[in-house]
């Protein structure tokens, strides 16, 4: 009978010698920014529940401590989200990390690779940092780095573009 070694699950996630690449910290910020707007909406709609004359006057300050209790747990978990977010350039492949309570490993071989996208939204834009998007043929197998600098993702495009095209990829 063999005895065999119990690996924990992070073994499954780590890169070769853990040569991960972080993201840049400004994409918490910008994703910070995007939930303040969209709870400040729905704090709205809980401030204009109070004008409804039939609504007991506690409904719109419990919906209110909702939010913001809400929006102060979103605001821990996004930092904690975006230091989860890494990636490793190999030979063949592209790793790509994400997750928290929900770990995702993408392997990305460069010769699968048909579409290399950098997209940046207004806010992104506004605090400079952009993403890359990997596109291939099987859409599970799709893979996104957020919060990179425009350097760094202009020059991460370039790189899986070239390597995509020395593997006769679809790029």
């Amino acid at each position: 009978m063999t005895q065999r070694k119990a690996l924990g699950s992070d073994v499954v996630f780590r890169a070769p010698n853990d040569n991960w690449t972080p993201i840049s910290p400004k994409y918490a910020t910008a994703q910070r920014i995007s939930t303040a707007i969209g709870f400040g909406l729905a704090a709205a709609v809980a401030v204009a529940l109070s004008f409804i004359p039939d609504l007991p006057r506690i409904v719109p300050g419990i919906l209110l401590g909702v939010i913001a209790a809400a929006w102060v747990w979103s605001f821990w978990f996004i930092g904690r989200r975006v230091r989860s977010y890494g990636y490793a350039e190999r030979d063949d492949d592209l790793l790509v990390t994400s997750g928290i309570m929900f770990r995702r490993l993408v392997v990305v071989p460069y010769g699968r690779m048909q579409l290399v996208d950098v997209v940046a939204g207004p806010i992104d834009r506004m605090l400079g940092v952009a993403s890359v998007q990997l596109h291939t043929a099987a859409a599970a197998s799709d893979a996104k780095i957020p919060g990179l600098l425009p350097e760094d993702a202009a020059g991460l495009r370039d790189r899986l573009a070239l390597r995509g095209e020395e593997r006769t990829a679809g790029l």
